[in-house]
């Protein structure tokens, strides 16, 4: 089958796999149709990816279709179209045990830790794949990164009485604004790039922007809140001083979620954390409940998205397109590569 291997940064090979159909009894063996680009797949590409190894078969955002199911798998059947749920528990550690199945302490994450989607067919357990009748495989490939974002919205408790700061508007910022809109609460969206601040108030109903790393960055900031702080920040950028940022940013009693990633240690002043009395949290993944609710907004047609998708593919053009997307010329939101 069909297959692109990640053979050390910067190097691509399309290759022939061999075909394994034979499936334990919980497992569905699934025809990957399009497959979303993010930045895991950037970083890998660049030698950036912390806890990578090569060669790797890349790809977990996906839209697939079940070609056969295991004879204990049920609620699946041949012809389903679906979303992926990348993040496998290969054990039934206490985080797994109490539901967080996001933050496993074994968690295995498609196309990161083990291969991924970027081949014709693979197979995974079914309790990973969530069906829908109405979404395209388009649709379906962009649920995983639409989780991330859910999944901040929701532990951050967001209520509609709520202001709410979604620092960084690429991908991911843009699904924490786009869940934090939903709750009610006025929501803005900080950048330093400005390009990117246009396409969130396009695509999003977030009450305005500001462009981050200027002098009078916090008065710009307390405009849209009528003077005030914002109540939640939500940290997409994965920046050391965007981070350490997010403190001053949040009013007194607010709460801040990390949902990008630094590499590296990351302190703050402790009396001034205290004198505010903020709630800091980590947000990683999704869970389950995630996915079903995204696929239940888009179903509804409360959740639009398509407009996101800025950039499409064939597989095989795949290998020469991913470099050129990682350029910020190319103006790239979200690719996605069609089988």
């Amino acid at each position: 089958m069909k297959t692109l291997v990640l053979e050390q940064p910067g190097h691509f090979t399309y290759t022939e796999t061999p075909s394994d159909e034979y499936l334990q009894p919980d497992e569905a063996w699934v025809k990957v149709h399009r497959i979303g680009i993010c930045g895991t797949d950037y970083h890998a590409f660049e030698g950036k990816q912390p806890f990578f190894s090569y060669p790797r078969i890349l790809g977990h955002e996906l839209g697939v279709e079940v070609i056969s199911t295991g004879e204990h798998v049920t609620g699946l059947k041949k012809g389903d179209r679906c979303a992926v749920e990348p993040y496998l528990n290969t054990s039934q550690d206490q985080a797994v045990r109490r539901g967080f199945t996001n933050c496993g302490e074994n968690l295995s994450v498609l196309g990161v830790h083990q291969d991924g989607g970027m081949r014709e067919y693979f197979r995974l357990p079914a309790r990973y794949l969530h069906p829908s009748d109405q979404l395209s495989y388009e649709q379906l490939a962009v649920i995983e990164p639409l989780g991330i974002g859910c999944h901040a919205v929701n532990r951050a408790r967001i209520q509609a009485e709520d202001t709410v700061l979604v620092v960084g508007a690429g991908p991911i910022g843009l699904a924490v604004a786009l869940f934090a809109t939903t709750t009610g609460a006025r929501t803005v969206v900080m950048d330093i790039n400005e390009d990117r601040l246009a396409f969130a108030a396009r695509a999003t109903k977030i009450a305005g922007t500001v462009v981050a790393g200027k002098e009078d960055t916090l008065e710009k900031l307390k405009e849209p809140f009528g003077g005030d702080l914002p109540t939640v920040v939500l940290d997409a950028t994965g920046n050391q001083h965007a981070m350490a940022k997010a403190l001053e940013y949040a009013a007194p009693a607010g709460r801040i979620v990390f949902v990008g990633l630094f590499q590296g240690d990351f302190s703050f002043n402790d009396p001034y954390f205290h004198k505010k009395e903020l709630t800091l949290m980590a947000s990683r993944n999704a869970l389950p409940s995630d996915f079903k609710q995204i696929i239940r907004m888009m179903e509804e047609g409360t959740l639009q998205v398509d407009d996101w998708i800025t950039h499409r593919c064939s597989f095989e053009a795949l290998a020469s397109q991913l470099a050129h997307w990682m350029q910020p010329s190319s103006g790239v939101v979200k690719a996605v590569v069609s089988f």
